[in-house]
């Protein structure tokens, strides 16, 4: 059994829990950054008539089309999840937006469509971060399904028309305050991540298939975007809009893609939803010896589609209280408590039967691939997990 002692240490999360969680994020935003500073210097050189005339309409047209491609699908694959609906109305006012600035560019005074001039920084900015409320609907949705509804979002825009209207009316460079507002969206998103992935934790023994990592990624392209579009903003040059359109376009096309394709964690527990209760009773030591017993005995922490639902089958209690009992009696998440059986048995494996290899360890022990089993291992251990078999096997070695 896992060690008690260490299951109640409350861990630390250093700098080295956070390169394994997120190391794949880190190196994406890494790439990500290369090729927008790369692409703003590409910017420099493409004449502005060039840009203004052929190829801004070009970039908005194709991202208009990409939104209401995305839109279709989304709504022919909706399955009834919320989800993706909302998504799809988002890409939809995205797409008539990019269509409607391609109509005014050809119509209007080429003097007032210019974005970056001193009058008109603020306004842009205004919708710009409106934008960027658009772009916060889909983590939003992901961290706490139904909470958008008319009355948060119209708490949410209050704030933003109220700048837009001291932007009108009063005579004063707004544009830093202006700023704050995705900045505020940026730091509740951030809040909500931590929350949901401790949720994620006590609900499941693997994250492979949660949007924990892909909301920081997701959060993370929002981010850059309202870098460049800031930059655009302050700047006098046109043709830097170029950065802009070709990263809105690779991120509404890869967030679509990923609201098709990524499962719904929430989706698998509501059916529990009305068997939740208000109060139950204290924790009971008996409910945690019938666990352990169960789970010596069963192993079910060897699938790797072991959740916390499956506990029901030793103790039929709901979800929260289980979540509750696994909180207090082990002092950690139902998945550090999972993916520490998982080492352990990982660990006997590794010193009876010295010759298995390491993708074979992962499987019989419930991990759900060797890279997934090497990041727990080493995140839990602070060792390799082939560096620790090769250590266990010197200290044998030494004792005979």
């Amino acid at each position: 059994m896992y060690a008690k002692k260490k299951m109640k240490q409350n861990r630390t999360y250093t700098f080295r829990h956070f390169w394994l969680d997120y190391q794949s994020e880190v190196i994406f935003g890494l790439v990500l950054a290369a090729l927008l500073i790369a692409s703003a210097w590409l910017s420099q050189y493409i004449p502005g008539p060039l840009f203004e005339s052929i190829i801004n309409p070009m970039m908005s047209c194709c991202c208009a089309a990409i939104c209401f491609f995305g839109a279709a699908l989304c709504f022919k694959h909706h399955k009834g999840i919320r989800l993706r609906r909302s998504w799809a109305y988002m890409l939809i006012v995205w797409g008539a937006w990019e269509i409607l600035m391609v109509i005014a560019s050809k119509t209007l005074d080429p003097a007032i469509m210019e974005v970056g001039t001193d009058t008109m920084a603020g306004t842009a900015m205004v919708v710009g971060c409106f934008f960027a409320w658009l772009l916060f609907i889909y983590p939003t949705e992901v961290l706490r399904p139904g909470w958008l509804n008319w009355t948060h979002t119209f708490q949410q825009l209050l704030p933003l028309l109220l700048l837009w209207l001291l932007d009108y009316y009063v005579p004063a460079d707004l544009r830093w305050l202006i700023a704050l507002y995705p900045i505020g969206l940026f730091i509740i998103l951030i809040n909500h991540i931590r929350k949901y992935r401790e949720w994620c934790e006590d609900n499941f023994s693997t994250l492979d298939d949660i949007d924990v990592q892909w909301i920081v990624r997701y959060v993370m392209m929002v981010m850059m975007s309202g870098f460049v579009f800031w930059w655009l903003c302050i700047s006098h040059q046109p043709a830097r809009a170029f950065t802009q359109q070709w990263f809105l376009m690779f991120l509404l096309a890869y967030t679509t893609e990923h609201v098709l394709y990524r499962p719904d964690p929430w989706k698998q527990l509501r059916s529990t939803a009305e068997e939740e209760q208000a109060n139950e009773d204290p924790v009971r030591p008996a409910y945690r010896a019938t666990l352990e017993a169960w789970i010596e005995q069963e192993k079910p922490y060897l699938n790797p589609d072991f959740q916390l639902i499956d506990l029901r089958r030793a103790l039929p209690l709901n979800r929260t209280y289980l979540s509750r009992l696994i909180n207090s009696e082990f002092g950690c998440s139902f998945y550090q408590w999972v993916n520490g059986l998982r080492i352990e048995e990982a660990k006997r494996l590794m010193t009876e039967q010295p010759d298995l290899k390491l993708q074979e360890v992962a499987e019989r022990c419930g991990f759900s691939s060797p890279v997934v089993f090497s990041r727990v291992f080493t995140r839990e251990t602070g060792v390799a997990p082939s560096k620790w078999a090769e250590s266990e096997r010197k200290s044998i070695a030494r004792a005979l």
